[in-house]
């Protein structure tokens, strides 16, 4: 009820902020009576809005599990269909709505109504004075929070239902916000090109470890049926360490000391990636890629978009129709950055954050620290493995993030002061030692394959057009079925999906277009970058980037001097089509919704 008040205040300011804006330039004693109309005319018209998006709310719910959103606003372009499917399927409420909010609307259009002696106004120089404290209060009404990011949808999604979720607010502020959110959602990719439906299609199924897959279902063009490679009788279990901006220039030895020291000693005993890039510089575009095995775009990551917040394919919602138990585990607050809102709707049923941390030992700016995060997922995962049901977790990391802050007397600090980027990774890695020493002595460990990654690397710059090198992450699968092994091909981030279930002994149908590595580990590989408004797609010869309205450039990446060596002249067509395809096909698979698993498609004969 709170959070509901709470997003109800944010609805009002967000409709009295222009009146009260232009409030100092009109409510001036000449403009009074045109003052007066327009307020009048703009309560009326938004006091019959908020209403009309009430009362067609329990229709929406019902058709769709949510409150109005992105759809109610899309659905606009389409009058003609839009009615005749409320005429036929819904005319009750449809005729019921309209009465009610014509009714309400002459009600409120006399309540508003004042008398024109009554049209009084403050005296100018009081009127000035006041101005600016309801200024500031309507805007710290509208962003309503002093966290890093200001209020937001998934602020409210404090369940692991979306549609309870979506009745925390209000319908006002949800078609708000989704107005506001499409300017995001915008043919993003079109900067760089456009290329023919099937032309985009075929280009992005010509890899390798594509060619055994069939696609025949021609309204998901990504769908298919991926065969598990190990056979088990029972799947494993799945848990995805995604640490925060881990790049692969912290694994290994810094002035001779490491500042990983338990990474490096698992990876001698698991699958170790040796060449595997990020997608993206931020913790949403990681996310999409590992959890989603989703393709980046220019526009921001969907976990962001509103037109992802339910029935997006993610490797929870894969394994939930699987029958596996689902659960977001982050020390911080799971709203940030969209997430919760983006996992309760797209299969994870429960989510693990800062407020079910018990007493936690240290709190930063960024919630609770990793060893309170690992010693609660293991108490989590230890829940999860008495109930004898298959689990999948995702465990989000937060400490090596600026300020740096992690407790005292836990690491010998690689260098002062203490609040450095290279402490903070010492102290994460001490905290997932720790944590993978209770896994092993643990009765899930056998039963388990772990995945740990990076979502990106910290800060991400360099003289080169685009920082490879910053962009080249770590990934580590082990467990207790895991054999060791070096996986040396170029690899994607969202190769890492399908890998996993291949592992685990999941077979299923779904949209994830990455590199099964069990069944094909030795071709030569690719990989994506998206980094500001450049596009790079990168394979062992060479990286193909584009650039908005530009013509595409081709280059070289020395692995050994760091180096990206522009060549000259543009990238030949057939390179640009590539590359094109694959930042454009994502930005169609999202705007059409055929990111999903909802279709089915049958297994590979």
């Amino acid at each position: 009820m709170l959070q509901g008040i709470r997003a109800d205040f944010i609805l009002m300011c967000l409709l009295a902020a222009i009146p009260v804006l232009l409030s100092l330039f009109l409510a001036w004693p000449p403009l009074k009576r045109s003052w007066f109309r327009f307020t009048y005319g703009w309560s009326l018209v938004a006091l019959i809005a908020v209403v009309f998006l009430e009362l067609s709310t329990p229709s929406f719910l019902l058709q769709y599990d949510i409150r109005p959103n992105r759809l109610y606003v899309e659905y606009l372009k389409y009058p003609k269909e839009v009615f005749s499917t409320l005429w036929h399927g819904f005319r009750v409420p449809l005729l019921l709505g309209i009465a009610f909010t014509v009714g309400l609307a002459l009600l409120f259009r006399r309540l508003l109504r004042v008398a024109d002696a009554d049209l009084q106004l403050w005296p100018v120089k009081l009127h000035t004075l006041i101005w600016p404290l309801a200024v500031f209060i309507v805007f710290a009404g509208i962003r309503s929070t002093t966290q890093h990011r200001p209020a937001n949808p998934a602020m409210f999604a404090i369940t692991g239902d979306a549609m309870v979720n979506s009745l925390v607010i209000n319908s006002g502020y949800s078609v708000l916000y989704a107005i506001y959110s499409l300017k995001h959602e915008a043919r993003s990719t079109e900067v760089y090109g456009k290329l023919p439906e099937d032309v985009m299609i075929a280009q992005t199924r010509d890899w390798p470890w594509l060619k055994a897959y069939q696609y025949n279902n021609p309204d998901y063009p990504t769908l298919h049926w991926q065969q598990a490679q190990v056979s088990r009788q029972k799947p494993l279990n799945v848990v995805i360490v995604l640490q925060e901006s881990l790049g692969a220039t912290f694994v290994g030895s810094l002035g001779g000391v490491p500042v990983t020291p338990h990474l490096e000693k698992l990876k001698t005993e698991g699958i170790w990636f040796n060449n595997l890039y990020a997608t993206g510089t931020r913790s949403v575009r990681g996310i999409e890629a590992v959890v989603a095995g989703f393709m980046p775009t220019p526009a921001q990551s969907v976990v962001k978009l509103s037109n992802s917040q339910q029935g997006f394919t993610t490797l929870a919602s894969v394994l939930q129709q699987q029958g596996y138990q689902t659960q977001f585990v982050y020390g911080g607050e799971a709203h940030f950055d969209n997430m919760r809102s983006f996992f309760t709707g797209n299969g994870f049923s429960d989510i693990v954050d800062f407020r079910r941390i018990k007493a936690p030992q240290f709190v930063g700016s960024w919630g609770a620290s990793d060893e309170d995060l690992f010693n609660t997922a293991h108490q989590q995962l230890m829940q999860m493995h008495a109930k004898g049901q298959p689990f999948f977790s995702l465990i989000f990391t937060s400490t090596n993030h600026e300020p740096f802050e992690f407790p005292d007397a836990r690491i010998e600090l690689h260098e002062e002061p203490k609040a450095t980027a290279n402490n903070a990774v010492k102290y994460a890695d001490w905290a997932m030692g720790q944590f993978f020493d209770k896994a092993k002595a643990s009765a899930y460990w056998q039963d388990t394959i772990f995945l740990v990654v990076a979502d990106h690397d910290n800060r991400v710059y360099g003289s080169n057009l685009i920082p490879v090198d910053k962009f080249h992450i770590p990934a580590l699968i082990l467990g207790g079925q895991v054999k060791p092994n070096v996986i040396e091909p170029l690899a994607s981030q969202i190769d890492l999906a399908p890998t996993l279930l291949s592992l685990a002994g999941v077979s299923a149908c779904h949209p994830m277009d990455g590199r099964d590595f069990v069944a094909d580990p030795v071709s030569p590989g690719r990989a994506l970058i998206q980094f500001d408004n450049l596009f790079a797609l990168m394979t062992d010869e060479d990286l193909t980037i584009l650039r908005p309205n530009d013509t595409a450039l081709i280059g070289h990446y020395d692995k050994i001097t760091r180096q990206l060596n522009l060549k000259s002249g543009a990238a030949d067509e057939s390179k640009q089509q590539k590359a094109l395809a694959h930042v454009q096909l994502p930005s169609y698979l999202y705007r059409e919704r055929k990111y999903s698993s909802a279709a089915e498609c049958q297994p590979t004969q």
